[in-house]
């Protein structure tokens, strides 16, 4: 069940206060052509179109991302220096530590909110590709992604008003679902998972992606089971040691698909989703976008290594 935890947190949160806060291996992963991405406001529309394929590809190979937070999400933060925090993720589940995903995040993109007040009885999240944050005179304050999720101070007509890093906020009412923070999003079946994922076919591929505006192949397959309730590891290593075991010829739509080097046997690299009828929904790497593509007769073919079922996992559980 994807809902709000808070026990773990101190009476202080931080939480991120950019649309997209990017989780860096160490403070001197980002380089000087990240400024749009490290930068307090962002621009993460710019930041992603500013870099040339050889710069993106850096982002992996030279291992500078490591995940990303979304606006509100909450970390905690173990080590602070000038301008710099090393944090913890706890909604994004991983082996490198058992409280959460690790990393390093500008501190100008991070502020602390009382968790007594962040702590609401229902919380707003972002059901649309891109929404923009009013206002309470109906501006644009913000652009968010697709998942964010913020709490709700008050329901009316046509607007949610929520509590955000920024003071009160509000989105359009038919922008965001509502639910009850400690029960979570209502659980979906393996073919919403695949819904959840379909809008955003085309949309580049970008490293340690965790938003609308780019996802990586892991986050993808999370955003679209958070979508629906279920909360999974970060990354495609952890996502295939968890789940129910599937039989490949006993696939769903939205099983999950792994794939490792070296015909299969070697390390793991890749996850996608399955589709139906012999295809899967993925993003496949750096220079191409999200697609719908065969396996039979593709390298996917020969390096398919294990499938895992979440949503039937959940339904039982």
């Amino acid at each position: 069940m994807f809902n709000q935890t808070f026990d773990q947190f101190p009476k202080e949160l931080w939480v991120a206060t950019t649309q997209v806060a990017t989780v860096w291996t160490k403070p001197e992963s980002a380089r000087d052509i990240d400024q749009y991405g490290t930068a307090n406001p962002t621009n993460i529309d710019k930041w992603i179109d500013s870099l040339s394929y050889e710069a993106s590809l850096a982002l992996c190979n030279e291992n500078r991302v490591q995940t990303q937070i979304l606006y509100g999400e909450p970390v905690l933060v173990t080590e602070t220096t000038a301008n710099w925090a090393s944090v913890i993720i706890p909604s994004q589940p991983s082996n490198k530590d058992e409280r959460g995903y690790p990393g390093w995040v500008p501190i100008t993109q991070l502020t602390k909110v009382n968790k007594g007040e962040w702590q609401t009885a229902e919380t707003a999240a972002v059901i649309h590709d891109k929404v923009w944050l009013e206002a309470e005179d109906g501006e644009p304050f913000m652009k968010l992604s697709y998942m964010t999720f913020l709490p709700v101070i008050e329901t009316g007509t046509t607007r949610i008003k929520v509590f955000t890093p920024h003071g009160d906020k509000f989105f359009p009412i038919d922008a965001v679902q509502i639910f009850k923070t400690d029960k979570g999003l209502n659980k979906g079946s393996g073919q919403d998972i695949v819904k959840a994922a379909e809008p955003y076919i085309r949309l580049d591929y970008f490293w340690g992606g965790m938003s609308s505006f780019g996802y990586d192949c892991s986050g993808l397959a999370y955003a679209a089971h958070k979508a629906n309730g279920y909360q999974i590891a970060r990354d495609a290593g952890d996502q295939a040691a968890a789940g129910v075991e599937v039989d490949f010829d006993q696939l769903e739509p939205g099983d999950l698909l792994f794939f490792a080097y070296e015909e299969g046997k070697g390390s793991l690299h890749h996850v996608g989703i399955y589709y139906g009828d012999g295809q899967m929904l993925h993003s496949p790497q750096t220079g191409k976008g999200i697609e719908i593509t065969p396996i039979k007769g593709t390298k996917y073919e020969k390096e398919l290594c294990a499938a895992r079922r979440y949503w039937q996992a959940a339904e039982e559980s």
